[in-house]
């Protein structure tokens, strides 16, 4: 009997062993559970906007993590995902995969990705942007001493809701808006509609 419980528990720490060493992301396997400490996100609720119902071509500009300026005119004539993030937010550490994971289908179709650090040092962003192998550029948005492209697209994007993910048409205009973690097939459906206008 006694080796019997020994070796079940030998079973048991090689399983629990294991399933720590899979688990890659703490913080991002704790908000796929459900869990939602130190961060406020969306729901992943979608708001779409027709071709006559977009406003004005959103105008910004900021600097990349290795200190390239980045403005809206760099994006000119191309649709633009545009993923407000910071390192320390579960879902946005959840979803970076997917994220270049699209970006990389969708480039060869003229499809550009930007990301925004809204909390961030250009180091930690670029640490974050190595370990979750993202390879689209992110401005620093604590860095800017314009206002920020988080104000430049105010009214799309709340200060207290990241992640939030934006598509902007051709023309540099609001198509949709997915406030909170993306799913991976809805974004691509946003993308689809913006490239079937080109």
């Amino acid at each position: 009997m006694r080796r019997y419980v020994t070796g079940l528990l030998i079973v048991v720490l090689a399983v629990g062993v294991i399933s720590g060493c899979s688990s890659s992301d703490p913080l991002a396997e704790e908000y796929r559970s459900g869990g939602d400490q130190n961060y406020i996100s969306g729901d992943g609720s979608v708001v779409e906007f027709a071709a006559e119902n977009r406003g004005e071509t959103v105008e910004f500009s900021g600097v990349d993590q290795d200190g390239n300026t980045v403005t809206s005119d760099s994006y000119q004539g191309n649709p633009v995902v545009v993923n407000f993030w910071y390192a320390a937010c579960a879902p946005c550490r959840a979803e970076a995969g997917d994220l270049e994971e699209i970006y990389q289908e969708y480039q060869e179709q003229g499809v550009d990705f930007l990301g925004v650090n809204v909390r961030d040092s250009a180091e930690t962003a670029s640490a974050f942007m190595r370990t979750f192998s993202v390879s689209y550029p992110s401005v620093i948005d604590t860095e800017s001493d314009t206002g920020g492209v988080l104000l430049d697209f105010s009214g799309y994007v709340a200060a207290n809701t990241v992640p939030t993910t934006i598509v902007l048409d051709s023309q540099g205009r609001v198509s949709a808006r997915i406030s909170g973690s993306i799913e991976p097939s809805t974004l691509r459906s946003l993308i689809d509609t913006v490239v079937g206008e080109n």
